[in-house]
């Protein structure tokens, strides 16, 4: 069978018993980085042989489906691991268990580590219902397309991006869901893990004085705006301003000025 064994987000002993009695028991371990995985293996005194670690990344892993499937066949068990986290969430892995589902294999999953929901869990936002949407696109114009799909998507909004992302993926935040409250959450489990919590406005105010580094975590209120009826935000916006308005109602200056341009075509 493949095992989908998740890995520690930062910290090498964030790591289940189960997880290190499945490393130390299958016969071959395939790793998105097998110089990472030799490092946790080390750390946690699993053997392995270098026949038994066999690399398997984005670029390789609808070849490795062969590989895998020949080795359940001989009776081997297999291992899967990403560099941190569980395989498959934002990480190598689907197009490898999609295509060993299709011819049979059993696959078995672990819990374990997934930076979205640790960073959930302390956010202070609500947890009840969540959209993951993974890593934004890098251009501009897609990302700002991207983040205007998910404004309307239920409950808290997770995505993950590099600390330098961070203030053009706030700003396109602010566009597309309003000054919501936000939890930014850096390097999760890690030495100089850290958590601003605050509106967009306010956490980007800050970041922009004091850029950061790292990996983050980036979590995102529900928009209070759609509570606001086309009608009643166009009443508003005949008297005054966007920017006054977006401030008072956390309605997205995207819808807004959508809305005002109607007025002005009606006028």
């Amino acid at each position: 069978m493949l095992y989908l064994v998740p890995t520690p987000i930062g910290h090498f002993d964030d790591i289940t018993l189960r997880a290190l009695r499945v490393l130390r028991d299958v016969d071959v371990i395939f790793a998105e980085d097998t110089r990472h995985t030799r490092r946790l293996l080390d750390h946690h005194g699993v053997p392995y042989s270098s026949r038994g670690l066999v690399s398997c990344h984005d670029h390789n892993e609808e070849k490795r489906v062969a590989t895998v499937i020949e080795h359940v066949n001989a009776g081997r068990s297999v291992a899967l691991v990403s560099d941190a986290g569980t395989p498959t969430i934002s990480d190598p892995g689907y197009r490898l268990v999609s295509g060993v589902l299709a011819h049979g294999v059993q696959v078995v999953p672990l819990p374990g580590a997934c930076a979205a929901i640790t960073a959930l869990s302390a956010s202070g936002l609500p947890s009840d219902r969540f959209t993951f949407a993974g890593f934004p696109p890098k251009k501009a114009g897609a990302r700002r397309r991207w983040l205007d799909e998910l404004a309307t998507a239920p409950g808290t909004l997770i995505l993950y991006c590099a600390a330098r992302e961070v203030p053009k993926v706030l700003h396109d935040l602010l566009e597309s869901r309003g000054d919501v409250p936000v939890a930014v959450y850096r390097e999760v489990t890690k030495t100089y893990e850290e958590c601003l919590r605050g509106s967009v406005t306010e956490i980007l105010g800050d970041w922009e004085g004091n850029p950061r580094k790292g990996e983050v975590t980036l979590l995102a209120g529900r928009p209070q705006g759609r509570d606001f009826d086309d009608l009643t935000l166009m009443d508003l916006l005949r008297e005054r301003t966007v920017k006054d308005v977006a401030a008072d109602t956390g309605v997205s200056r995207r819808r807004l000025y959508a809305l005002h341009l109607q007025i002005k075509r009606n006028k």
